[in-house]
């Protein structure tokens, strides 16, 4: 930290005890003290004309000479207020006025100078320390940015960028964005999935472009994210869950198949026949018929959840649609708490919604093996997009043992159940996703017992 000249120096004298202000009262009349006292001195003495003048030029003199240090008084406070400004504008934050002091006016001033030199300084400091962390943040990141300028000249570049053109940073910066062939990218509004080939790789690509002004002057940034790469792992990961489960499911149901052929087999090849072999054989082909079934009824489900349609929404009372499934659903006593939608008409497809809650009601009544009451819970809320729709809000609460783990609740054909198919939780949810909504389980928290909750846009 420099520091100028204080404001209490005159022209290289001492620090003043006075302030500024009487300070210069009292240098200014010192100024006219000296004509005033030849004044007196004509006024009450019989002096010869000669020592008159004489008298007169020394006073001139004194005063000439006082008015210069006023003159250095007043100017010299200024200059230092002058420097510490400029030093401000060339941000230069570290100078600093000496002598600043409460009480006087231009020391208030040096005052408060220095302390706006000093959050000045500060903030450019917290500047400095996040544009350090934006610029680690931009390089390390596997996702290309691009600055352009007003004349679509590229500006910035970070490396993930450079990797995607295939060039040296310092060789693309200040190329055009037709010649490094981003152009039409400029000319995508808001954000966009594009296939594209550039020089560093080729797929499908999130394209996002924005515009920002550095320096008063437009700029627009370009984000370029390689969606194939994440998609071939999620691709690679579904396809890895699916063939474990459906190979799980082929092995329940040809393991004992191929067991019970080979039995069959072994017992038709005796000779001679013993005595219950038809008993034998019709156990073994009742088997073989059983497992048969079932591997159809998981291949029947996996093609319902694959061919799902699009839904097809009409009118529907709601009031009476919970009344028709709690109808259906036997074993449990389903209680409706529908008053908030009672009379009120959406526009969903009846047909899925109806499906989804069969699912959800099953699941309930067999948590509470078939025994006791569920709650049906259903109302109408803002659906919190800031618009001006409203989301229908179903909720299934049962008392059963609740949920001991949730992590595999949504995986298609994944099943704690005997019998259980593992497709009645994914439908629902792909029901509700269909209608823009959710469908999420919980733990209940004023007893035991679990919570569904489907959630659709209406």
């Amino acid at each position: 930290m420099r520091l100028v000249p204080g404001i209490d120096q005159e022209s290289g004298r001492g620090k003043s005890r006075l302030s500024y202000e009487s300070a210069i009262l009292l240098a200014a009349l010192s100024v006219v003290v000296p004509m005033l006292g030849v004044v007196l001195l004509l006024v009450y003495s019989a002096s010869a004309r000669e020592h008159w003048i004489v008298l007169l030029v020394i006073a001139l003199v004194v005063s000439l000479v006082l008015a210069l240090r006023l003159r250095a008084r007043v100017v010299f406070p200024l200059y230092t207020l002058s420097n510490l400004l400029e030093a401000l504008r060339e941000g230069d934050y570290s100078l600093r006025g000496s002598r600043a002091r409460r009480g006087d006016a231009i020391g208030e001033v040096v005052w408060e100078v220095n302390a706006l030199s000093q959050t000045l300084r500060e903030q450019r400091l917290r500047v400095e320390e996040t544009m350090a962390l934006l610029s680690k943040v931009v390089a390390e990141i596997d996702i290309s940015v691009f600055a352009f300028d007003a004349n679509q000249h590229l500006r910035l570049i970070n490396p993930a960028g450079a990797r995607l053109l295939g060039l040296h940073p310092r060789d693309a910066e200040g190329r055009s964005a037709e010649s490094l062939g981003l152009l039409d990218c400029l000319a995508i509004e808001g954000a966009r999935t594009v296939r594209r080939s550039f020089p560093g790789g080729e797929g499908r690509f999130d394209v996002r472009r924005s515009r920002f002004r550095e320096g008063g002057l437009p700029h627009e940034l370009v984000v370029v994210t390689d969606l194939s790469r994440a998609l071939r792992e999620e691709e690679r990961q579904a396809w890895q869950r699916l063939i474990r489960v459906l190979g799980h499911e082929l092995n329940n149901s040809l393991a004992p198949i191929k067991s019970m052929a080979g039995t069959l087999r072994a017992l038709t090849a005796r000779d001679p026949l013993p005595e219950d072999w038809r008993d034998d054989l019709s156990t073994g082909l009742n088997l073989i018929g059983d497992r048969a079934e079932a591997l159809t009824r998981f291949m029947l489900g996996y093609t319902t959840l694959a061919r799902l349609p699009p839904p097809a929404k009409r009118a529907t009372d709601i009031s009476a649609l919970l009344g028709r499934v709690a109808q259906l659903q036997q074993g449990v006593r389903v209680i409706c708490d529908c008053d908030p939608v009672r009379d009120v008409v959406v526009e969903v497809d009846p047909d899925q919604i109806e499906q989804a809650l069969i699912n959800l009601l099953k699941n309930a009544a067999e948590a509470m093996q078939q025994q006791g009451e569920v709650r049906v819970v259903a109302r109408i809320d803002h659906d919190g997009a800031g618009n001006d729709r409203h989301a229908l809000i179903i909720e299934i609460i049962d008392r059963g043992p609740g949920l001991a783990a949730t992590d595999n609740l949504f995986v298609p054909f994944f099943t704690t159940k005997p019998g259980g198919s593992g497709i009645g939780l994914v439908l629902a949810r792909q029901i509700a996703e269909g209608h823009g909504g959710t469908l999420t389980l919980e733990n209940r928290r004023d007893a035991t017992g679990c919570v569904a909750r489907m959630v659709v846009v209406v």
